[in-house]
């Protein structure tokens, strides 16, 4: 396969995983921003989207206040933020047309219609409706689902395939990571207590954003606990959004890559050291140094395996 095909369907993955969790955080935080105000707060939630999506500084260029309805346009269709869902999809869309004979059928098509969706969306003032904006999150995720189905079902298990999804599983393992950082640092206020309303509540949403609150109920059969919904998305290897079920499908995608090409590298072992600490990892270890400065160090090893990636197959 030649270096930037692979680059392509790489990338592709990756924007399509990263719209979905634009989605998927704007979301939360609309449910967040609905809570009753006599469970505190200090109204941070626009803020914690813009934090978990790592788009501060692009936002804070813009000049704009943030309020709800300038954080969901700008994250959703302004043209000027890199990582809004509009350029994602038209990312997306640009990278499936180089590699259009690499995808299936099911797979552009989910693509294209979801593009000329939002181009028909697109100069409608979708952030103070209520209504349209909720069905526009729930296409952008559907489109996701349709896409990773289509992908999981359709494709030959080859470079194509494998490319894809070792993109698609490091997008999701820094989403899922970000997720859990915004949630003690942002949403949090100091003066509140953790394992309060507020707490319970943030927690709930978080779990909502990625799919798992029945999940974890099925996992734990208790009340929300901060420290069970952590471990739950790090270290629960049957929760298919945890960082050891990313890193779990990453190594064993960057390994068949590995086969086909008769050879290892930098990228497969650094995979797998990931992997390996992930695995000998308690919760009690995390909390005892610190959840934050755990998440730090595992987004900065997961963008270095990005790197690698680049690095080892040139693109």
């Amino acid at each position: 396969m030649l270096s930037r095909t692979a680059d392509n369907l790489y990338w592709l993955a990756r924007y399509m995983e990263r719209a979905d969790f634009l989605a998927r955080a704007i979301q939360a935080s609309r449910r967040l921003a609905a809570l009753p105000k006599t469970y505190g707060g200090d109204e941070t939630e626009w803020e914690s989207v813009l934090v978990s999506s790592g788009a501060v500084l692009a936002f804070e260029a813009s000049g704009r206040p943030v309020d709800e309805a300038n954080v969901i346009e700008f994250l959703t269709f302004a043209p000027e933020n890199p990582g809004s869902i509009r350029n994602c999809i038209e990312q997306a869309r640009t990278n499936a047309r180089a590699v259009r004979t690499a995808l299936t059928v099911e797979m552009w098509e989910s693509i294209n219609d979801a593009y000329l969706e939002l181009r028909a969306l697109e100069g409608r003032d979708v952030g103070p409706c209520a209504q349209e904006l909720a069905r526009f999150l729930e296409l952008i995720k559907q489109t996701s689902l349709t896409y990773d189905g289509g992908a999981y079902r359709t494709m030959l298990r080859n470079d194509a395939y494998w490319f894809s999804r070792v993109g698609l599983f490091i997008e999701r393992a820094d989403n899922t990571a970000r997720l859990l950082d915004v949630k003690y640092h942002v949403l949090l206020p100091e003066k509140e207590v953790v394992g309060g309303s507020l707490d319970y509540f943030q927690w709930s949403a978080i779990l909502r954003a990625v799919s798992a609150h029945t999940a974890y109920h099925w996992v734990y059969r208790t009340s929300m606990k901060p420290w069970l919904v952590a471990d739950l998305l790090i270290l629960r290897p049957e929760m298919p959004r945890s960082l050891i079920s990313c890193y779990e499908s990453i190594v064993r995608n960057l390994d068949d890559l590995a086969r086909s090409h008769g050879r290892q590298g930098a990228a497969q072992r650094h995979a797998r050291g990931v992997y390996g600490k992930l695995e000998k990892l308690s919760m009690e270890s995390v909390f005892q140094g610190g959840l934050h400065e755990f998440v730090q160090s595992f987004i900065a090893e997961n963008n270095r395996l990005g790197a690698l990636i680049s690095e080892q197959y040139l693109f």
